[in-house]
């Protein structure tokens, strides 16, 4: 039975080029701490302000492009160089500057594609072409979930994808990824990637993980900045009870959630605040590292318990 997990660690900075720059020493940790482990690091981005809060990496010494498989954690059902793609945002922030190699990068199989789609991907789909188009999503979210599939296959097989990193952004709703409030897809539990086709906020066609793929995640980090996300925080963050789609990503344990937010975002926020540690060497902890550490001794204190009984 998997435990339970751990609350949410809140890091806070004065400035968006110190959240910044943090995030990207938190990234080349992680990647660190995966390549040591198991020779490959498995992120996930997404879209929204999130690309280009990701600049840094571009400069950032260390970082072992080589080893990287980048997936998304939602995408648009449009071409890949259409203005609402994610990967298209991520590519001209930060992938298109970098040498890491197309074939690393999971994106939308375009192949699955109908005419429409390739044509004009955010028209209204009309009522006689509903079937069609609802066949087409499934098919492309079926083929992300088995580039899923393929990639923790093997050695790191498991009934569930673990990711290394999932970088998640926060909407005004609330909503994470493709998931939002009230959504049928709040409760999937079975797929991996799910196809959403009445997305909230347009472009209304989306894959999206399910928490099934973010809840079993080493690490799952959002976000956020500006004065505008402060209302929004302070419920997902004091008041999860409420049940935002943000509030509901808390990875099993040893996984973690981090927030990445500015001042001017955590505004109201009462939730403990932690100082962020610039992780210089790669031998320095990260927060996984010292959960696990912590973990081992209340593991081996139970044990010593039971023992003198």
């Amino acid at each position: 039975m998997p435990q339970a997990s751990a609350p949410p660690v809140l890091y806070t900075f004065p400035e968006t080029t110190q959240l910044q720059s943090s995030l990207a020493n938190f990234i080349r940790k992680a990647q660190g701490d995966a390549i040591a482990h198991r020779g490959v690091f498995t992120i996930a981005l997404s879209g929204g302000s999130l690309p280009n809060n990701l600049k840094d990496l571009k400069d950032l010494e260390g970082i072992q492009w080589d080893k990287w498989q980048v997936f998304f954690a939602d995408e648009r059902i449009v071409p890949l160089d259409h203005p609402e793609s994610n990967y298209n945002a991520c590519a001209k922030a930060f992938l298109d500057d970098v040498p890491i190699k197309r074939e690393q990068i999971h994106t939308l199989n375009v192949e699955l594609f109908r005419e429409q789609t390739r044509l004009d991907p955010t028209a209204e789909i009309k009522s006689e072409e509903e079937d069609e188009a609802e066949s087409e999503a499934v098919d492309i979210a079926d083929d992300y979930e088995k580039q899923l599939v393929s990639t923790f296959a093997g050695a790191n097989a498991a009934r569930y994808p673990t990711f290394d990193l999932i970088l998640l952004g926060m909407g005004p709703d609330g909503h994470t990824c493709s998931l939002f409030p009230g959504h049928e897809l709040l409760a999937e539990n079975d797929r991996w990637i799910a196809e959403i086709q009445d997305s909230p906020k347009p472009p209304k066609r989306r894959i999206t993980f399910t928490y099934q793929v973010l809840n079993h995640a080493f690490r799952c980090a959002f976000v956020a900045a500006g004065e505008g996300k402060q209302d929004m925080l302070h419920s997902i963050l004091d008041q999860p009870e409420d049940g935002l789609p943000c509030s509901r990503v808390r990875p099993v344990s040893p996984g973690l959630v981090f927030w990445f937010v500015d001042q001017a975002a955590a505004g109201k926020v009462q939730f403990p605040k932690t100082e962020y540690k610039w992780i210089e060497r790669a031998t320095d902890d990260d927060p996984i590292t010292t959960e696990r550490k912590k973990m081992k001794v209340e593991m081996d204190a139970a044990v010593a318990e039971a023992d003198s009984k």
